[in-house]
């Protein structure tokens, strides 16, 4: 779907964003998260983290910089950087507590492209929103590879009817879930069990794993599209993440530094050449800024790394986004 144009409200904040780009042109670090600061009013408190229990053993052995055994990714819809320091001020203050990339890049526009890229490593040529019936795709997701190579993967989809679900419903959009698009036998026996409705922050799928400790090597949660700020306003996006990051980040494995957070858009607002936000929540990282050129590939070929597997496609050939973070 084409993405939704900034508000007046937004565009009413423009002059103090170009203030936040010209900080970080002129200054490198700090300066730009006081200024994103600025941008974004009054500071949040960062949520706490717990004290660390002993980790779990685990297929993957990380590296001694880093205990990442698990990437939670969220994606979230259609917003350039100074749309979300301007309205989102409890992930800007996750931002400011944890860590941020600046150059972080969209692929395309529409919406689904950039989907696969993040399971895939590719656009499979796909340059529109339809729905996996258009689009039958063959050989390995990102999620099949895992489960096939003993690690664990699941997609959490926000008011999805049922697993693994092939059509728009309410406001479950089929084009943010990457998975049901691909076709082989055993990617879609593993989509049918794994691909799964999220649940509230009450009760469901996501809220059981994160208790348990059981989250997967590699998990996707998907809002749903008032909740990811496609059909509704950047503020309500910021109250949904609000009221799911500490729950997360209190579970088991975040607080023994097991699993890494990362937050992003599928794609921007077409107001800032497809640049967007991407935060990354981790323990030991502390206001970490990364001005490195990275995208959905080196994202992708990150949670492949993560998980012990060979990056898919052309994302074996972008820069490592975990990795820019000291995370790999």
């Amino acid at each position: 779907m084409h993405p939704v144009h900034v508000s007046a409200a937004n565009r009413a904040v423009d002059g103090c964003a170009r203030s936040w780009r010209r900080a970080a042109a002129a200054v490198a670090g700090a300066v730009v998260l006081l200024a994103v600061g600025a941008c974004s009013g009054a500071e949040t408190r960062p949520v706490p983290a717990l004290p660390s229990s002993s980790p779990l053993p685990s297929l993957h052995s990380a590296s001694p910089a880093s205990g990442v055994e698990k990437v939670l990714v969220i994606v979230e819809e259609n917003r350039s950087v100074s749309d979300v320091a301007a309205h989102m001020p409890f992930l800007m203050s996750q931002a400011r507590a944890y860590g941020t990339a600046t150059k972080f890049y969209a692929i395309s526009h529409p919406s689904l492209p950039n989907y696969l890229v993040l399971a895939g490593g590719s656009t499979f040529g796909v340059a529109d929103d339809a729905d996996p019936a258009a689009h039958r795709l063959h050989g390995p997701s990102l999620f099949g590879q895992l489960v096939a190579a003993g690690r664990t993967a699941k997609t959490y989809a926000e008011e999805m009817p049922s697993n693994c679900a092939l059509r728009n419903q309410g406001t479950y959009a089929v084009r943010h879930n990457p998975w049901t698009y691909f076709d082989d036998r055993a990617e879609r026996a593993a989509c049918n069990k794994f691909d799964v409705p999220s649940g509230s922050p009450n009760a469901g799928a996501l809220l059981d794993d994160v208790t348990a400790g059981k989250l997967p090597t590699f998990g996707l949660l998907i809002p749903g599209v008032c909740n990811d700020g496609h059909d509704c306003s950047a503020a309500r996006a910021d109250d949904w993440l609000r009221s799911w990051l500490p729950i997360i980040m209190k579970g088991p494995e975040f607080t023994s530094r097991r699993l890494a957070i990362v937050i992003t858009w599928d794609e921007d607002d077409d107001h800032s050449g497809n640049r967007v936000p991407l935060m990354v929540i981790y323990p030991s990282l502390k206001g970490k800024q990364v001005t490195t050129r990275l995208d959905h590939y080196g994202l992708s070929a990150s949670i492949a790394r993560t998980a012990g597997t060979s990056p898919l496609r052309r994302a074996d050939k972008s820069a490592d986004v975990l990795a820019a973070f000291g995370l790999s």
